[in-house]
C-alpha cells in the first residue's frame, strides 16, 4: 500500500508539473503572451519599443496540438527563455469575438479576422515584420508562418530563423535549408 501511495504521489506531482494554465476562454496561457487591445499597429509599436518582434499566436480551445504545443515545446527552458527575450506574443483565438484591429484599420471579431488572413487550424504562428506599409493587413505584412504543431528544434530554428532577419537573405538559406543546417550542427541524432 505504501509503494501504491508513493507512485500515486508521484504521479501527481509529475503531472501537475507539465499541466498547462488555461485561460477562462480555453487557450493556454504563458508569462510571454501579452494580454493586449488587439490593436496590430499599437502591438507592434510596443514590440519595437522594447525591440521585440510580434508574433500572432492562434488557438482554439480544445486544440490538442496547442496542448502538445504548450505542455512539450514551448516549456523547454531554451526555448521559453528565447521567445520571451525577443518576441512580443499576442493571442488570439480561432473562434473567439473579441475585436482584433488589423494594421490596414480594419476592426474584426478573432474569427472574421481569421478568416481574413486564412487561418485556418491551430496553432498557427504569424510573425510580422518591424516596419509595415500603410493599407498593408497582417497577412501581407508577415515574413513567415508557422502553419501547425513543430518539434522542438524545428520551433526554435523558425522563430531564430526569424528573429535573425534571415528571411531577408540573399545566399539562397530559406527556412528549410537553415533548418537542415541547425539539424547537422546539433548532430544529436534528432531529425527535428
Amino acid at each position: 500500500m505504501r509503494i501504491f501511495l508513493t507512485f500515486l504521489a508521484a504521479a501527481f506531482l509529475a503531472s501537475s508539473s507539465w499541466a498547462v494554465e488555461l485561460g477562462d476562454d480555453g487557450l493556454h496561457k504563458t508569462a510571454w503572451m501579452r494580454d493586449t487591445f488587439k490593436d496590430l499597429n499599437e502591438d507592434l509599436a510596443e514590440a519595437n519599443a522594447e525591440g521585440l518582434r510580434l508574433a500572432l499566436f492562434f488557438e482554439q480551445r480544445g486544440c490538442v496540438y496547442c496542448t502538445s504545443m504548450h505542455e512539450e515545446v514551448f516549456p523547454q527552458p531554451e526555448i521559453a527563455s528565447y521567445i520571451e527575450e525577443n518576441y512580443f506574443v499576442v493571442q488570439l483565438n480561432l473562434h473567439g469575438d473579441l475585436g482584433v484591429t488589423d494594421f490596414d484599420g480594419e476592426t474584426l471579431s478573432e474569427k472574421d479576422m481569421a478568416r481574413k488572413w486564412g487561418i485556418l487550424f491551430t496553432p498557427t504562428i504569424l510573425f510580422l515584420a518591424e516596419t509595415v506599409e500603410d493599407g498593408q493587413s497582417a497577412q501581407q505584412a508577415s515574413v513567415a508562418m508557422m502553419p501547425g504543431a513543430f518539434g522542438a528544434g524545428t520551433t526554435l530554428d523558425l522563430f531564430t530563423w526569424v528573429n535573425e532577419k534571415r528571411y531577408e537573405s540573399v545566399d539562397d538559406e530559406d527556412f528549410q535549408r537553415y533548418h537542415a543546417r541547425r539539424i547537422r550542427e546539433r548532430n544529436d541524432g534528432s531529425t527535428d
